[in-house]
């Protein structure tokens, strides 16, 4: 997430990224990473190429229907979940019902589960709004490790106001990402079950899935989403189909509203389409222009672009940009929100993280890639690092919005940008590489950029001294 203007505290953020500034969706047979020379590290070694997913990651299938009035969303979500730790439930996250999105009138509800495995289900509070937070599906037995369910949800996603926000109805516009009920499971740790803040911020924490979409839409209307999409249907019953594919995603997006839509191909051969409503901000040709920018700058930092399409709908300008798997809803018409977004198609799309307990592991990251485009000048950076506040403490430690952008997106990057200076250029964007490729499509911890950069003693103690890792996680 990049975020502009919303928020009464946004100067000081506004200011704090600045000065940092100034087909299928993957393909198993893609060509290998290039080796890395960064030096080895303790216990660590750096993979010649990037890591493939996980043969057994859940398999989601959502399809939705949007309402002739646009402003409620009806839908099954069916899900194959092969776990590698027994449980006897699955534990979905309903991130309409956290506290800012449901002030704004957002709201998804389970009307019902059924699967030959399932016993029941109910709501959760986890700090969420009326009816809860998370929805428990619980299994009749215990589920071995290895052995699989499928389990099928229907739901209902109401659509609050148009806000910087992933959900929205406004003037023949909908969105929503995270609109379904979001699996909550981390490999090898188990449900997560945090609780939401008051936090313009995410909380979530969600596995790769091989993902099928399909929406059903209004016919005036067109659809951008996460994933390979198709043509739609032809016109019946005055609606439209459209359908896409990620084997890749953690979540998905949808955008739908009176679109003009523009293709590029990047040289690697991920295909980008961008979408802007009339009278919007940027002309097709310079949003297309800037999101292939971004993506060659990217690339040539952190390596080959996770996946093999990007799609880029322009909303209304409502002050910043969230980001899905191999799609971004952009709200502010800003190359550096822009850039940073594409950025977390590495961090938190291909690298995932726990995004309440290491939310600097995608936003401080997000933020020091801003920094391809617009190198940060050191007294910048240095004023950023005399900030107060740890930046690796989870979402629970910010009692605001305005420290939590500060210290996670504005000291974070800085933080990282300084590790860079002291280990040198050359050698830090080797071990970030190698960290990408070792942690692609897991979920990472800060234990995890320790053992990558383990090599590199001078940028450890910078993260170190910034609060982003502790001594805990250097003892791996």
């Amino acid at each position: 997430m990049s975020f502009r203007h919303a928020l009464p505290s946004a100067t000081a953020l506004v200011a704090a990224l600045l000065v940092l500034t100034g087909c299928t969706s993957f393909v198993e047979g893609m060509a290998p990473a290039a080796p890395s020379s960064a030096p080895p590290g303790r216990g660590f070694t750096c993979p010649t190429e990037r890591a493939r997913p996980d043969r057994d990651r859940p398999v989601v299938d959502y399809e939705f229907r949007l309402s002739d009035d646009r402003r409620t969303v009806t839908g099954t979500e069916t899900v194959t979940f092969t776990p590698d730790l027994d449980t006897d439930r699955l534990v979905f996250r309903l991130v309409p019902n956290g506290p800012p999105s449901a002030q704004e009138g957002n709201r998804l509800t389970v009307d019902d589960v059924r699967g030959d495995d399932v016993d029941g289900g109910g709501y959760v509070a986890a700090g969420g709004a009326d009816p809860g937070g998370l929805y428990e599906v619980r299994l009749d037995d215990e589920l071995a490790a290895g052995d699989s369910t499928e389990v099928e949800l229907d739901f209902t996603l109401t659509l609050g106001k148009g806000a910087f926000d992933r959900f929205g109805a406004d003037d023949g516009l909908s969105w929503w990402a995270s609109g379904a009920p979001l699996l909550a499971w981390e490999p090898g740790v188990g449900w997560a079950e945090d609780p939401f803040v008051d936090l313009l911020g995410e909380t979530a924490t969600s596995p790769v899935a091989d993902t099928t979409i399909s929406v059903s839409v209004p016919q005036d209307m067109t659809v951008l989403m996460t994933g390979d999409q198709r043509p739609p249907s032809a016109p019946a019953d005055g609606r439209r189909t459209w359908t896409s594919t990620e084997p890749v995603a953690r979540d998905v997006s949808v955008v739908a509203g009176a679109f003009t839509t523009a293709e590029r191909t990047t040289p690697d051969g991920v295909r980008v389409t961008v979408g802007v409503l009339p009278g919007g901000d940027l002309s097709l040709d310079q949003l297309a222009d800037w999101t292939v920018q971004a993506i060659a700058d990217l690339e040539a930092r952190f390596g080959a672009f996770p996946y093999r399409t990007l799609t880029v709908p322009l909303l209304p300008p409502y002050g910043g940009g969230i980001e899905y798997p191999s799609s971004i809803q952009l709200a502010a018409p800003s190359r550096d929100v822009l850039v940073h977004e594409v950025a977390h198609m590495w961090f938190y799309g291909m690298v995932g993280d726990s995004q309440f307990r290491d939310p600097w592991l995608d936003e401080a990251f997000a933020t020091y890639a801003e920094s391809v485009g617009s190198p940060a000048s050191d007294d910048a950076v240095q004023r950023e690092l005399r900030l107060p506040g740890d930046v690796g403490g989870s979402m629970a430690d910010f009692p605001d919005d305005g420290e939590y952008f500060d210290t996670v997106y504005g000291k974070g990057g800085a933080a990282l940008l300084a590790a860079r200076d002291a280990a040198g250029a050359e050698a830090f964007d080797a071990a970030m590489r190698c960290y990408v490729d070792a942690d692609a499509w897991r979920i990472a911890t800060p234990a995890d950029v320790a053992a990558a950069f383990s090599g590199l003693p001078d940028a450890l103690a910078v993260l170190l001294q910034a609060g982003a890792i502790t001594k805990e996680d250097l003892g791996r």
